[in-house]
């Protein structure tokens, strides 16, 4: 720091603290002022007028540095609004732990099946395979596999309506 922008803090500082303080919500946002409003002394030592206009030009500089503060802080909470509302937009990721009683009364009922209804079942609940899909992963007849598939879900219906109340 040169002697001259000591003198000018030494000088200044003080007012600029009280003007910036009137200007701002929190203390912390005045002592920012301050301090760039110092840093642009620094950077434009040829631009600070001498006296008496040398507090008139820190007030414009401090007058600057808050406005653009100002412009920061609605740039950050429109762009803070704008993600809010985009995040409110996007569907919310499933719980997994609300589908852990659901996915093991699932494999339970699976695990009672037979082989053949359980592969049928999963290629169509887990893969979301059509039977005539299903009919190509098992080597079988579109036919066949709707049967085997209708077949399974009449065991599972049945299963269900077994199974009591409390377990589910």
């Amino acid at each position: 720091m040169t002697a001259r922008l000591e003198r000018l803090y030494a000088a200044h500082a003080r007012a600029v603290l009280g003007y910036a303080l009137r200007r701002v919500a929190e203390p912390e946002d005045a002592a920012d002022v301050v301090a760039e409003t110092f840093v642009v002394a620094l950077r434009r030592p040829s631009q600070v007028p001498p006296e008496p206009d040398t507090r008139a030009w820190l007030y414009g500089v401090a007058r600057r540095v808050l406005a653009n503060q100002r412009r920061g802080r609605l740039r950050r909470h429109g762009l803070g609004e704008r993600l809010r509302h985009e995040l409110t937009a996007v569907p919310r990721a499933p719980d997994p732990a609300d589908d852990v009683a659901l996915r093991t009364d699932a494999v339970r009922l699976l695990a009672a099946l037979p082989d053949r209804d359980r592969e049928v079942l999963e290629l169509a609940a887990w893969e979301g395979l059509e039977p005539r899909e299903i009919a190509e992963v098992l080597g079988i007849s579109a036919a066949s596999a709707r049967q085997r598939l209708s077949r399974a879900r009449a065991a599972v219906r049945r299963q269900t309506t077994t199974v009591p109340e409390e377990t589910r």
